[in-house]
């Protein structure tokens, strides 16, 4: 068996809750909650759940732009979270980013190619000026803008083409793996695209490994080759693309799948409509997380012991006690 490029190993973020005169931790909220996963070369992890269920946490806890509270990852056999800054800083040129906002993640005050080839001076990737010049015009081709845009500033461009410089900066570094946070949801429909077959095309060109958090399943299935699906901090079901679109195990994942909209209207597909609301993350439920809206839960069961991830076919592991 091939060694997997990332390992993210029972993966937890709390973040502290405040409260009183003296500001004390009176609580703390559950982000993540016991994450794992492997991850190859080459492949495409789609993360989805509803807003709130920890994805971006979990995203950026692996790079530790946030502090993971316990748990290991694992990239190419070196231990990030374990890793001094001065270790982290020369891993961040294998491991990058791409924010959700183009709008917020773009400094106003720097024009494009002083954005793009920051990271080109950190590294010392350019030895000379020209050759700054010339890796920033190949790196906004690649993306598909023009080289005179390097002069141009952020509020300058659409939407898209910001996310195509976020796009650029992320690749400056030549990394291994992106974690794209939500990188299409806040562009249109007809540019999501766009985005999304840039990304597959530079996935093929440069082997590159991407974890793609998004809420939108319909987005996800065409650029995953695997699909975890997260609810309250935890993955309830990961499968391959192909497999949990069309034979999903958890309750919660045929829930999701059952509110994406068919463009053609002779199909008819069962709703599957979820009661109440998501539970807090300050105090989730004990058990398994979902069975306070789970309609096939059972009572001295679901909502007292955990359920751990299980396979349930070849590259099919399912959370969940009543689903094999």
């Amino acid at each position: 068996m091939t060694t997997p490029l990332l390992q993210v190993k029972n993966l937890v973020k709390h973040f502290p809750v405040k409260g009183g005169l003296l500001s004390r931790v009176v609580d703390k909220v559950h982000a993540v909650d016991g994450v794992s996963f492997d991850m190859a070369a080459g492949e495409t992890l789609g993360v989805v759940g509803e807003s709130g269920c920890g994805k971006s946490t979990m995203g950026r806890s692996i790079l530790r732009l946030i502090e993971p509270t316990s748990g290991e990852v694992w990239f190419e056999g070196k231990n990030v979270t374990a890793a001094s800054k001065h270790e982290l800083r020369a891993l961040a040129r294998d491991m990058q980013i791409i924010f959700q906002d183009p709008f917020a993640s773009l400094n106003p005050r720097m024009t494009v190619g002083a954005i793009v080839g920051e990271a080109l001076t950190i590294h010392k990737l350019a030895k000379t000026a020209r050759e700054y010049e010339e890796r920033i015009v190949h790196l906004l081709e690649t993306v598909g803008l023009a080289s005179d845009h390097m002069r141009r500033y952020p509020h300058e461009f659409s939407g898209g083409q910001r996310q195509r410089i976020g796009i650029a900066r992320a690749l400056a570094v030549s990394p291994k793996l992106i974690v794209c946070d939500e990188a299409v949801s806040a562009l249109d429909v007809s540019i999501q695209a766009q985005v999304i077959n840039l990304l597959e095309d530079l996935r093929s060109q440069f082997n590159l490994t991407y974890i793609f958090i998004a809420h939108d399943l319909s987005v996800v299935e065409h650029i995953s080759h695997r699909v975890a699906v997260m609810y309250l901090g935890r993955i309830v079901e990961i499968a391959s693309s192909r497999d949990l679109y069309t034979d999903p195990k958890h309750p919660y994942t045929e829930a999701l799948l059952s509110a994406v909209p068919i463009p053609d209207p002779s199909v008819k597909r069962k709703r599957i409509p979820l009661q109440g609301d998501v539970p807090s993350p300050i105090r989730p439920p004990p058990g398994c997380h979902f069975h306070t809206r789970c309609p096939i839960a059972q009572k001295g069961l679901c909502d007292v012991q955990a359920p751990m991830l299980k396979p349930t076919g070849k590259g099919h592991w399912v959370a969940c006690h009543l689903r094999s």
